[in-house]
């Protein structure tokens, strides 16, 4: 499995939730208490999304059919224009009205499922899905995304959006299923399109995944993280010398390649001790492929900066 598909898989969480706006100008729409990442789209109309509580980041103007990823925020405004006051505010899936009620009858006015607006001539519709990254693995994503990534439009994210916006007006069994598989088709396409064409800063491992032997290691890595790699290994699957690929290795990834190994084992078992299931410190070590629990919490100490133990206790107590 490669890097991205594996991080995404276990990053991924059951509660992605999308809702669209169907509205001609003026509108504006603040979101407080916002999720740890999501996907904005613009279609059919402009569209200026500015953070809130970052005025170090210049708002992201979106042209017709360009995607935003927005993470690193609480709250965040999208309008058709800076100069329009937030007619809503919606906190925890509640609507707060601002000003006068002509100024926001539309924003609140269901058309469809999960749909909203006057959806007269001449609207913008703006899709927005949301996510809840779970764990380390969640973490890693996100540490991997600026505060806004902006994707231009092109046709693989078009036809995608499109469709998107078709069911998220439906409501039909398994829609919920069939909503969140779509909303990571558009993350996944977005991702691509913003890491090789957008200029969005790629990640070392991202850069990685397009040589052919390193990007053989990562995913071999990912396929089986409790294997017992080494170097010497990895080198001969590549059809490289030891010296030569661990070299390669550390330039396109930024680490050797038992650290990464190790990096990432540590956070498959930072989330196994944190997911509630009771999970011992014997048994994570295991899992991620330590035979010796004592060596296990020496790494994952020097990784976590705490003990396996205390990271199960204090994880459990903050999901609480």
């Amino acid at each position: 499995m490669d890097a991205l598909s594996d991080l995404l898989r276990r990053s991924r969480t059951s509660d992605a939730d999308v809702r669209q706006l169907i509205q001609r100008p003026p509108w504006s729409m603040t979101f407080d208490e916002a999720p740890p990442l999501t996907v904005f789209a613009a279609l059919g109309g402009p569209a200026v999304l500015r953070l809130d509580d970052r005025p170090d980041v210049a708002p992201a103007d979106l042209a017709a059919g360009d995607i935003a990823l927005v993470t690193q925020t609480r709250r965040h405004t999208i309008s058709d224009d800076l100069g329009t006051a937030p007619q809503v505010v919606i906190r925890a899936g509640h609507k707060q009205l601002l000003g006068a009620s002509e100024h926001h009858a539309g924003l609140v006015t269901t058309l469809a499922p999960r749909t909203y607006g006057d959806g007269l001539p001449g609207a913008t519709t703006v899709l927005r899905g949301t996510y809840e990254p779970q764990g380390d693995a969640g973490r890693r994503l996100l540490s991997t995304l600026p505060p806004v990534a902006r994707i231009p439009a092109n046709p693989r994210t078009g036809a995608a959006l499109d469709l998107l916006s078709a069911e998220a007006a439906l409501d039909e069994p398994g829609q919920d299923a069939v909503l969140h598989r779509m909303l990571d088709l558009i993350l996944v396409l977005a991702l691509r399109e913003g890491c090789a064409h957008s200029g969005l800063e790629r990640p070392t491992w991202y850069r990685a995944l397009s040589d052919s032997a390193v990007g053989a290691a990562l995913e071999r890595i990912h396929t089986e993280p409790a294997h017992r790699w080494t170097v010497a290994e990895l080198a001969a699957s590549a059809g490289m010398s030891r010296a030569a690929f661990a070299a390669r290795f550390a330039e396109l990834v930024g680490q050797p390649p038992l650290a990464y190994l190790t990096d990432w084992r540590m956070t498959l078992a930072a989330d196994l001790l944190r997911d509630g299931s009771g999970t011992t410190v014997a048994a994570a070590a295991r899992a991620v492929g330590y035979q010796d629990a004592f060596a296990f919490s020496v790494a994952f100490k020097r990784v976590k900066g705490v003990s396996p133990s205390r990271w199960g206790r204090e994880t459990a107590t903050s999901a609480h």
